[in-house]
């Protein structure tokens, strides 16, 4: 008798842990293939709240940044993970917490996507985002503001960011974080002295990085130690600017004026383009936050994506 309970035992708790493996899944997800933008314009939005996500013009690079916690030039694949653009809008079950909506884009991806990933992870160059021996110069953000408006010439704002929600900010992403609330990325080519202005609203040391890492070509690494939401303003060459906003767009990180280059670049279907040194404009735009990009060897982890279709399962 003894024995036929302890049996009986085991079979409960052996589904339970079956059952607590299981990752969650949203309740419900539309997804849709989004809207044509014009030329030189570019808005996305990653956000939603606590029971909702709501993404809009989104590559699917933005999405794997998101799902598994890295940085957009940690992604290999399809060049198509770039170019293609979707609004997704899906429901949080009630109960799961927000931190697990990255685990339920990893789900997303697989069942309407098809996607399958494997990971790899080497030895390479990186850059450090450090505090220069001056200290920091950051502004903090107005905790009861969105900040400071930023317009470009033609008296529109760009947004490339967006609010953040659930599972983090900005289309940089990597990893949970990003812009916080309000948290945005504005773009003005009519900056001082002939350079463009590009300003980031409630953001992170996480999401300031993920933003250096497009421009760079090369992932950089938060390692400031600085905690908290901030209004940052950097001024840089046109060419870096048009280098970040073709990564953004899908057509491959800025890694020098003109030049392509990555881990997962736009310009083939797969592996890293050539490197190519970064223009001397973002260092000194960096260093004149009381920061530092600090060259270095580190491990990085790169989400490969073996195979997926570009058209999404039916709603």
């Amino acid at each position: 008798m003894k024995r036929t309970v302890a049996g009986a035992s085991l079979i409960v708790l052996t589904s339970c842990a079956l059952l607590a493996q299981t990752p969650p899944a949203f309740e419900v997800a539309s997804i849709k293939q989004a809207a044509p933008q014009g030329e030189g314009r570019m808005m996305v939005r990653m956000g939603g709240d606590a029971g909702r996500v709501d993404y809009a013009n989104v590559s699917l690079k933005d999405v794997l940044a998101r799902a598994y916690r890295v940085k957009r030039n940690q992604i290999t694949g399809p060049s198509w993970l770039d170019s293609e653009r979707y609004d997704i809008t899906a429901k949080v079950p009630e109960g799961v917490p927000t931190d697990k909506v990255p685990d339920m884009l990893q789900v997303l991806l697989s069942e309407r996507f098809k996607m399958t990933i494997h990971k790899e992870t080497k030895e390479e160059s990186v850059y450090a985002l450090i505090v220069a021996k001056g200290g920091s110069k950051l502004k903090k953000s107005d905790e009861n503001g969105d900040g400071p408006p930023m317009l470009a010439p033609d008296g529109t704002k760009i947004n490339m960011g967006g609010r953040g929600g659930p599972g983090g900010g900005g289309p940089g992403g990597g990893g949970p974080g990003g812009p916080g609330r309000g948290g945005a990325m504005m773009v003005s080519m009519n900056g001082p002295g002939g350079n463009a202005r590009m300003q980031l609203n409630r953001a992170t040391m996480a999401s300031f990085s993920d933003m250096l890492s497009n421009m760079m070509g090369k992932p950089v690494l938060d390692m400031t130690g600085i905690e908290g939401n901030y209004d940052v303003a950097l001024d840089v060459s046109m060419e870096d600017m048009a280098g970040m906003r073709s990564a953004m767009a899908g057509r491959g990180p800025m890694v020098g004026p003109g030049g392509p280059g990555g881990p997962g670049g736009g310009g083939g279907d797969h592996g890293p383009a050539p490197d190519a040194a970064p223009s001397a404009s973002i260092f000194q735009a960096v260093q004149s936050l009381g920061l530092k990009l600090d060259p270095r060897k580190a491990p990085v982890e790169h989400v490969v994506v073996d195979k997926g279709e570009k058209v999404p399962t039916e709603n």
